[in-house]
């Protein structure tokens, strides 16, 4: 079953409609309606392009939030081979909400991790939503001194609304915990390559963003705060999100401009979460050119130079656009 968002209500209906009408044939044969169907899957198709060829900053967070999107165990399942997780931070506890381990993608060896949000109410819940605690930040530490003493790149799949903000991940030292792992991206001397495939929230993104090349899928948003929470701070009225999200420049096209990141891989029409198989594929095509050419043209001191340089320098793009 599709689900719909807010916006696309009119493509709901216009769907719906030549649905109805196979149905209907499905059940007397003596109906003929393939032709209004048809007609009506024509209009589908052109009302689609027309909704996402001019998505407002607001509706791409819309369509980055959508729950059908592949999620981060989605693209490690269909793009990893011999991938073997590996949990828990050695301290406190296994975060669900990241997840991570050893694989191949291609031929290339790798250590992978990211958000995991979770597909249904029971993995969501399990999931924490994609907002992970400090021990999910410590795990992923873990996992990125892992790559460094074997010398293994690390691909970084980034989908998270931000970091839990929960009395017992504070007691546990968050923001800590959020800043150890954004120095080890920092001083880690493997290639390191992150995409943000649907949300990029504040630090809890950071965390696994800080990276040689950042890319995003083309809906994604990445932004230091969610538009309902900066329009609660600026305007004391988290109904104008609209407002926000045009103000946040959290869309990849607007960080492309201002330099935060590298590279916008395509989405199919109607965005990911209407072709799955095809955007995890894109994903996995533009990870591998990324790593064998970071792994080709630089190695060790180099990479971590040119790392902290593009972090020094970010947003110095195009600020006045």
């Amino acid at each position: 079953m599709t689900n719909y968002l807010e916006f696309e209500k009119p493509l709901a209906e216009i769907e719906g409609k030549a649905e109805e009408l196979r149905a209907l044939a499905r059940n007397s044969e003596e109906m003929d309606v393939e032709g209004e169907a048809q007609a009506l899957d024509a209009k589908a198709d052109k009302l689609l392009k027309e909704l996402y060829e001019g998505l407002t900053p607001w509706r791409k967070c819309q369509v980055a939030r959508h729950p059908d999107r592949p999620h981060c165990r989605d693209y490690i399942n269909a793009l990893f081979t011999e991938y073997t997780p590996l949990a828990g931070d050695r301290n406190f506890a296994d975060d669900h909400a990241v997840m991570g381990g050893l694989g191949r993608i291609g031929d290339i060896p790798v250590v992978v991790m990211g958000q995991e949000k979770g597909h249904d109410t029971k993995t969501r819940i399990e999931r924490n939503f994609g907002m992970a605690r400090p021990e999910g930040y410590r795990k992923a530490i873990r996992l990125m001194d892992l790559a460094d003493r074997f010398g293994l790149p690390i691909v970084a799949l980034v989908d998270t609304p931000g970091a839990y903000p929960g009395k017992g991940a504070e007691e546990r030292g968050q923001s800590e915990a959020i800043a150890r792992s954004t120095e080890r991206s920092l001083n880690v001397k493997s290639p390191v390559v992150s995409v943000i495939i649907g949300e990029g929230g504040s630090g809890g993104a950071v965390a696994l963003a800080t990276a040689n090349s950042v890319m995003m899928l083309e809906h994604s948003i990445y932004s230091v705060i969610s538009p309902e929470g900066c329009a609660s701070i600026l305007w004391k009225d988290s109904e104008k999100m609209r407002e926000a999200a045009e103000a946040l420049r959290l869309t990849a096209q607007d960080l492309k401009q201002i330099g935060v990141i590298d590279q916008i891989i395509p989405e199919p029409m109607g965005g990911a979460q209407r072709g799955r198989d095809e955007t995890i594929a894109a994903v996995g095509k533009a990870i591998e050119a990324e790593l064998k050419e970071l792994l080709k043209r630089q190695k060790g001191d180099s990479l971590l130079k040119e790392r902290r340089e593009k972090f020094l320098k970010m947003g110095s793009k195009g600020l006045a656009a």
